[in-house]
């Protein structure tokens, strides 16, 4: 998707959920440079700090607090905004909170999935609704080679299951109700997404910012497992891309893969590297700038601490959608790390900065 092609959003009314987050903070204010008219529904921004806060997107939106386990009042703002496109956000998405929390994961996960899909069921004004799960709904056999969108879905612990069962739900409103009606229905399965503003805890790249502001080594509980990596503005692009061309035409509704190429599905342990490379770069110029003042060099270590399971291999193939849209990556693992350190590196020096520089990154990436 190019500038060109984001003027469809021009004037179209897009629900999101979960924009408060990470995730749901950027697409915000992609559709806000846009123009459409923006209608937030989530619970309160997850961390402190959020994105959400800091770049005041409630400002430039139609900003609504509720939580998707409360059908009533989801239901009432489907009927008061009359959406035309949805793209579904929310959910609980850290693997360890959801062995604390199994419960409220899939209260969240999957009666969250059930209750926006009755809500689209009952507002004739949607014409393109995108679910958004994650790599993790498949079963993981540790395979070399990346999982297709037919392969058996049943994620190992409870985030990835109940985000396997908000696929089959989505898949059983197609099948017994959106089948007959005038509304194309997606999901997309995404890989790891890293990207300026992420506060959260249990993910590698917050977890280095926040080592790298304090001066302290890096703690990586798990060097070597593998994962599909890829800028936050990658699976945006593809969201869009996806409700935008489905809305034109409901052959396009699919379950897609939304994965980097396989050379950026690297170890973790490679991507710290990197990150320690681009912010160790960025600090001796920055200590060139002042006179040379001495910086200490980040660094990290391998500490296992004996959390939960997680999967060591993982990664998708990703050619349906690239042979449906047309669509390949825009910013290699390099790239998307490069624009991390350099956000984080402007948010320490100049906090009040932030929109413009979100508007800066969405700006070179969409060809503007």
């Amino acid at each position: 998707m190019t500038k060109e092609d984001l003027k469809f959003y021009k004037d179209k009314k897009v629900l999101i959920t979960g924009h408060t987050g990470f995730k749901g903070s950027w697409l915000s204010q992609i559709l806000v440079l846009a123009g459409a008219q923006v209608t937030g529904y989530s619970l309160e921004p997850p961390t402190k700090p959020s994105l959400f806060e800091e770049a005041k997107i409630a400002e430039r939106i139609n900003h609504v607090v509720g939580d998707v386990r409360d059908r009533e009042k989801l239901m009432q703002v489907f009927s008061e905004v009359q959406p035309e496109i949805v793209i579904h956000l929310a959910a609980q998405p850290i693997v360890r909170e959801s062995y604390k929390d199994p419960v409220g994961t899939y209260e969240t996960n999957v009666m969250g999935t059930v209750n926006i899909c009755e809500a689209v069921r009952q507002t004739p004004s949607v014409k393109s609704f995108l679910n958004v799960t994650t790599d993790k709904v498949y079963k993981n056999n540790e395979w070399c080679w990346g999982y297709r969108e037919d392969e058996p879905l049943d994620g190992y612990d409870p985030y990835s299951n109940s985000k396997s069962c908000s696929e089959l739900v989505t898949h059983s409103y197609i099948n017994s109700f959106y089948k007959d009606m005038d509304v194309a229905v997606s999901t997309a399965r995404a890989g790891n997404v890293i990207g300026g503003g992420d506060y959260a805890p249990d993910r590698i790249i917050p977890d280095c910012v926040r080592a790298a502001e304090k001066s302290e080594d890096i703690v990586v509980r798990n060097p070597y497992s593998t994962r599909p990596y890829q800028h936050v503005l990658e699976p945006l692009n593809v969201y869009l891309t996806i409700a935008k061309e489905q809305y034109l035409d409901h052959t396009k509704a699919g379950f897609y893969n939304v994965g980097p190429d396989e050379s950026d599905c690297v170890t973790t342990g490679d991507i710290v590297d990197i990150f320690c490379e681009y912010w160790n770069r960025y600090s001796f110029l920055e200590s060139e700038e002042h006179g040379g003042s001495v910086y200490k060099e980040l660094t990290w270590i391998n500490k296992h601490d004996g959390g939960p399971h997680e999967a060591n291999f993982l990664k998708l193939d990703c050619s349906l959608v690239k042979q449906t849209f047309g669509w390949k990556p825009v910013w290699n693992i390099d790239k998307a790390i490069e624009m991390v350190v350099k956000f984080s590196k402007r948010r320490l020096s100049e906090p009040e900065a932030i929109t413009d520089e979100m508007n800066a990154e969405i700006r070179e990436f969409f060809g503007e």
